[in-house]
């Protein structure tokens, strides 16, 4: 599990948004309460935040140098398709 959370160097910050109650953020609230220590304890640098907002569709967005953004739904995703979606951000060089 390590290696798929070791972030690029060109990662500044990952941003997790969802819904906190509605049943189409399950898997998100799921995911980061699995994979958030992991992925904190090997990249104690980089922030990861994490945005909760009533009706919100879950969402990831990664900032990478420069201000380049890249932003990915993870609504209708299970636990390991979001696991998926996270390192192919975090390993990718930039948006």
């Amino acid at each position: 599990m390590a290696s798929k959370y070791a972030f690029n160097a060109g990662l500044k910050e990952l941003r997790f948004l969802f819904c906190q109650t509605s049943e189409h953020s399950a898997a998100t609230r799921h995911f980061l309460q699995r994979s958030y220590p992991t992925m904190k304890k090997h990249n104690p640098h980089t922030p990861i935040l994490i945005r909760e907002a009533s009706g919100i569709e879950p969402t990831l967005y990664a900032r990478y140098n420069y201000g380049k953004e890249k932003k990915v739904t993870l609504k209708g995703l299970d636990d390991k398709s979001i696991e998926q979606k996270v390192t192919e951000l975090v390993q990718s060089q930039s948006a």
